[in-house]
């Protein structure tokens, strides 16, 4: 569900005064957030080759006991 501009706006406003009154706070958020978006392709690489490999060892099963 999508947000209305209105609460964007009051969300970005949040965010401002959070940054005013706890910078290190800020910063560790900022820090978090540009660590999540480096590791993103690292984990759907991970999700793909699990999926592989569960078809490929269910792929073995079948074909072993047909």
């Amino acid at each position: 569900m999508a947000l209305s501009m209105e609460e964007q706006r009051i969300l970005a406003q949040i965010e401002v005064h959070l940054s005013e009154d706890d910078p290190r706070l800020a910063h560790r958020f900022s820090r978090l957030e540009r660590t999540r978006r480096r590791n993103r392709p690292r984990v759907i690489a991970a999700v793909v080759l699990a999926v592989l490999a569960v078809t490929a060892i269910a792929a073995a099963a079948a074909a072993a006991f047909s």
